[in-house]
């Protein structure tokens, strides 16, 4: 390797380190939320419902619609280097608020309803800092990597994710130990209460969980300092020298003063109205989003200990680790086939896989059949995920749009999955726990995953008759794509 591709790679891997706390921080709810739902429900001044901890489970999504809209701002106004840094430090603020959100104003382990606003507050700081990340690495990495390997260095991007969803379920299950997580049962009026045994988990366990993420957001605020300003925003900027240093070392000297020229040429492009291709370009791009997450995937991703124990499995936090081995390897699968298979098929495929899966587990919870049975189903249903919607939607929103929209259409689409990652997070536990005539719990257990197999049905569907394939098009197709299609 020579020293051109040891700097890209190494600035390229602190970016990265940025997608891996983006999965970090949105998969450590899995772990934790049951000890947090123990913690709350000994309060003394109000009542922590079923829908109060669906909240405060997916609280921080809200913090990831606000960073995903403030973003393009941030990168504009400070740079995509300076928005980094913010969004690591409210990765920091939050991993240190969330383990003690009782910090100067309340009590240590008394809970009450202020202490859970404080609570949900850190985690909607730490939301902030997704929603940053979300948008801003992959854009440091795409203004950084030359054009023969943007493609796949972006793609890596996708994978800290899920690996990061992998370090922290091991995490968890390392934290957790040889303690139990909180058994909640209901009693007959109908409210909760936690059964004893497990009482660490409640009042501690549950708080080194969150704190954990500290370690790699401090070590990413650190390593994002020693790297570059992009050398698109430095030209855009009018620091042509400071892009020249950085394309040299990257590309070489020669190379580097053509790339600036292209970049100086585009840095003025003109920018067009949103509808100015029609609609449907945008409404695709937003239910590329909107099935991303429609499908239920984060339902499980943050609540898959939860979902192992109500079948029966002995340790639900070794499935959960299982699990995440199984995602990463899908994810790498995606990798190095997209160029070749294409877009569409594997959506396509993807999504009929996670029909089986999650029409199979509904299956499960009405027919009598070993625990064994209903992990393998949903272990098809995330890993079909992973090689489909979890990259392939990221991919697809970063080239469906024409040139002249496409920072407006991104952000439109963006938004809209996060908002749709609340939506779905949200309202899991209630609908998991939906407890009607003779199958009582098991009805809602049966529902929430019939339900996402007909959405993953529908999401197929979609793709079928109405995403085109971009595989092997450039930019600029797209753009004459949707021109011809308004004619």
């Amino acid at each position: 390797m020579n020293a051109q591709s040891r700097y890209l790679y190494n600035i390229v891997l602190v970016a990265v380190l940025g997608g891996l706390l983006f999965g970090y921080d949105t998969a450590v709810i899995s772990g934790a939320e049951k000890g947090l739902q123990a913690f709350f429900l000994g309060a003394d001044d109000f009542y922590y419902s079923e829908f109060m901890h669906g909240f405060t489970s997916s609280s921080a999504l809200i913090g990831c619609i606000i960073g995903s809209a403030l973003s393009g701002f941030l990168a504009s106004g400070l740079g995509r280097k300076k928005t980094l840094f913010i969004a690591g430090s409210l990765f920091f603020l939050s991993a240190l608020g969330s383990f003690y959100p009782e910090f100067l104003f309340f009590e240590q382990g008394d809970p009450s309803r202020p202490l859970l606003r404080a609570f949900n507050a850190y985690r909607i700081l730490g939301g902030i800092g997704v929603g940053l990340a979300s948008a801003i690495c992959p854009m440091y990495i795409g203004e950084v990597a030359p054009a023969n390997s943007r493609g796949r260095l972006v793609s890596w991007n996708q994978f800290a994710i899920i690996f990061g969803q992998l370090v922290v379920y091991f995490v968890n299950f390392v934290i957790l130990g040889d303690h139990m997580q909180p058994v909640v049962e209901k009693t007959a009026e109908g409210l909760m209460t936690v059964l004893p045994g497990s009482e660490w988990m409640t009042e501690s366990g549950w708080r080194y969980m969150f704190v954990s993420e500290a370690i790699p957001a401090g070590l990413f605020m650190l390593l994002i300092l020693f790297v570059p300003e992009t050398p698109r925003y430095l030209a855009m900027n009018g620091r042509d020298k400071e892009a020249l240093i950085v394309l040299s070392r990257i590309n070489g000297e020669e190379k580097a003063a053509e790339i600036l020229r292209e970049i100086k040429a585009t840095a003025t492009e003109k920018t067009e109205r949103l509808l100015t291709y029609g609609p449907m370009v945008i409404f695709i791009g937003i239910m590329l989003s909107v099935f991303q997450q429609a499908v239920g995937i984060n339902a499980v991703l943050y609540y898959a200990p939860r979902i192992f124990a109500s079948v029966d499995m002995a340790n639900p936090m070794v499935q959960t680790v299982i699990m995440g081995i199984v995602n990463i390897s899908f994810t790498l699968l995606t990798v190095f086939t997209v160029e070749k298979i294409g877009r569409r098929p594997l959506l396509i495929v993807g999504s009929l896989g996670m029909a089986v899966g999650a029409i199979a587990f509904a299956i499960c919870q009405i027919v009598t059949l070993p625990p064994v049975v209903s992990v393998l189903c949903i272990m098809v249903y995330t890993a079909c995920f992973m090689f489909s919607w979890g990259p392939i939607c990221w991919v697809l929103i970063a080239e469906i749009f024409p040139n002249t929209i496409r920072s407006a259409g991104v952000a439109v689409a963006v938004a809209f999955q996060w908002i749709f990652n609340f939506i779905v997070s949200s309202t899991f536990v209630p609908l998991y726990n939906m407890r009607i005539g003779a199958l009582g719990l098991r009805f809602g257990h049966m529902f929430v995953y019939l339900l996402y197999g007909i959405i993953c049905l529908i999401a197929a569907w979609f793709v079928w008759k109405l995403v085109p394939e971009t595989k092997g098009k450039s930019l600029e197709d797209m753009t004459k794509l949707w021109s011809q299609k308004q004619k």
